[in-house]
């Protein structure tokens, strides 16, 4: 038995002693257990007891903690507290002093989601430098999520909607339950490897799931999931839940979308947009064609020209071409000199012979002819040209005779006054006319007057 009483502590100098050991060895430590003897006084503090089937322990949670509280405790309920271990020194019992409490179960995976979130950060696996890029015109998207829910068929109604022409590949899992994380990241693993070995042509990976609860999700937030997300060769892009739900898959993957059909809105690109690009680009190809093939036409055009102007054989007849023109050339010049020299030796000769008194009494000779030949020719032409009016005018007097018109079987008519009656005006019914014929005369009298329209 020790009797050294050098170490005496008072009670005060005890409990503090205690205090400071149990907050030195106790930092902040997570405890389960059923809320007892619940007290919320006037300041808003909370006390209660945390026990189990074998023992309790106090708690306090003070009025700046609890005001964040999403629920309302109660007596019984099953609680998650974060707090720190303490000593209440005035009565000398060790209490816990709270400063986060969830309701158990969420509770508990929530504070495992936290805490593998931090390390995985840390380790680098929500890095965006490690993060792939998305397609813009995906080849095929694999598609990894369960067989029988929602998010499949929003997704096969987004991707027929939008591009129906990309190829999907189901892979399917179960999204919950124990068996859900090893069939998501063998999923992952078989696409890889298939995409790798040319089996499969896809560059896009759908993870996707249906909303539901922290529990429902788990399967996303488990560890070996994260790193065969990170791990995949082909891009993933996570889609779990509705858009309040963010699991650890979200944070790894490539693309976080909010929902499964924003996912498959996120991977396939709106094929009327791409229609109209595909009309731009094709008529901008074309035009482009069409100008280059001129260019080309025209070059070759100049070419040709130049290889024919260039080419040894056409220049060799070129040249026997204008051999021939020249030798031509040189012969119709010397025939000319040789017509002109002969021409001028003819024009000498007539021009002697015109000077001999022989030649130019000929000449008169038949000049003296000539004129008297011309001097009767012009005599007769006279008397034939006279004759030829004499007769023109007697033709013309005769044709323009009143005589002439009644021998063709015309007719006059005169009123009784003996002036031609031109107009059916002129007479009246009851007057006396008188026709004169080419041979004899005719008295009518007149019965009836039409005129012409």
């Amino acid at each position: 038995m020790l009797n050294n009483k050098d170490n005496i502590y008072s009670v005060s100098s005890l409990n503090r002693s205690v205090a400071l050991l149990l907050e030195r060895e106790f930092s902040w430590i997570w405890v389960e257990g059923e809320i007892s003897n619940l007290a919320q006084p006037s300041s808003g503090h909370l006390y209660f007891s945390l026990k189990d089937s074998s023992a309790q322990v106090s708690c306090a949670m003070f009025k700046g903690r609890n005001q964040g509280l999403a629920f309302q405790p109660e007596n019984g309920q099953q609680v998650l507290v974060r707090a720190k271990v303490s000593l209440y020194q005035p009565r000398g019992n060790y209490q816990l002093i709270i400063d986060r409490m969830e309701e158990a179960g969420a509770g508990v995976l929530r504070r495992q989601f936290e805490l593998l979130k931090t390390r995985l950060q840390a380790e680098g696996l929500f890095d965006e430098a490690a993060k792939q890029a998305i397609p813009e015109l995906p080849v095929g998207i694999a598609i990894i999520t369960s067989k029988t829910g929602a998010a499949i068929h929003d997704v096969l109604s987004v991707i027929e909607r939008r591009f129906p022409s990309i190829p999907v590949k189901l892979f399917p899992v179960p999204v919950q339950g124990a068996e859900s994380a090893p069939a998501i990241v063998n999923a992952i693993k078989l696409i890889g490897q298939h995409v790798a070995e040319g089996q499969l042509n896809c560059d896009v990976i759908l993870l996707v799931r249906g909303g539901g609860s922290l529990e429902d999700l788990w399967s996303f937030n488990d560890e070996s999931v994260a790193h065969a997300i990170f791990n995949s060769p082909v891009p993933v892009v996570c889609g779990v839940g509705h858009e309040v739900d963010v699991t650890i898959a979200d944070y790894v993957a490539d693309r976080r979308a909010a929902t499964p059909t924003a996912a498959a809105e996120m991977v396939t690109p709106d094929q009327t947009t791409w229609q109209q690009s595909f009309d731009w680009y094709q008529q901008r190809l074309l035009q482009l064609l069409n100008e280059k093939i001129y260019r080309h036409q025209e070059r070759l055009l100049w070419i040709h020209r130049r290889l024919q102007h260039q080419h040894p054989e056409n220049k060799l007849q070129r040249l026997r071409s204008r051999t021939d023109e020249l030798t031509k050339r040189l012969l119709r010049y010397g025939q000319a000199m040789i017509d002109y020299r002969q021409h001028r030796l003819s024009a000498s000769k007539a021009k002697l012979y015109a000077q001999s008194p022989i030649m130019l009494l000929k000449q008169n000779r038949q000049s003296v002819r000539f004129l008297n030949s011309k001097l009767q020719q012009a005599a007769v032409n006279v008397v034939t040209r006279k004759k030829s009016q004499l007769g023109n005018l007697a033709r013309t007097l005769n044709a323009i005779s009143p005589l002439q018109t009644l021998e063709r079987g015309y007719s006059i008519t005169l009123n009784n006054q003996g002036a031609a009656i031109i107009s059916a005006d002129q007479v009246k019914s009851g007057d006396t006319i008188k026709t004169r014929l080419h041979k004899g005369q005719i008295i009518s009298k007149v019965e009836n007057c039409i005129e012409n329209d």
